[in-house]
């Protein structure tokens, strides 16, 4: 999809599945990830929005949002495809989050 600009514009969505959700531990990775990129990236947890900074660890941990909640993604600009790709990717693998897993 592109916007009104002509630039590249992604949306996706995935459940949060990790115990404990949107919160701390989770949206320091989501926004050191979305740094790592240099296109714009938003989370909400409506396609609607309201749309959130992804790169912003205090707008991110913010949302609050629980176990079973949806997130949805959307980037914009160079490298959209792979932002929104990696970010739902993280998402979807629990934030490497393994319940049940070594304590150590």
């Amino acid at each position: 999809m592109k916007d009104g600009d002509g630039m590249e514009v992604v949306t996706d969505r995935a459940e949060l599945t990790n115990a404990v959700g949107l919160h701390a531990r989770p949206s320091v990775k989501l926004t050191r990830l979305a740094k790592s990129f240099a296109c714009s990236v938003e989370i909400s947890l409506s396609a609607e929005g309201p749309w959130v900074d992804a790169k912003s660890p205090v707008k991110v941990m913010r949302v609050r949002a629980p176990r079973g909640s949806v997130l949805h993604v959307r980037a914009s600009g160079a490298g959209a495809i792979a932002a929104a790709e990696a970010v739902m990717a993280l998402v979807r693998d629990g934030f490497g989050e393994h319940e049940g897993g070594d304590h150590g």
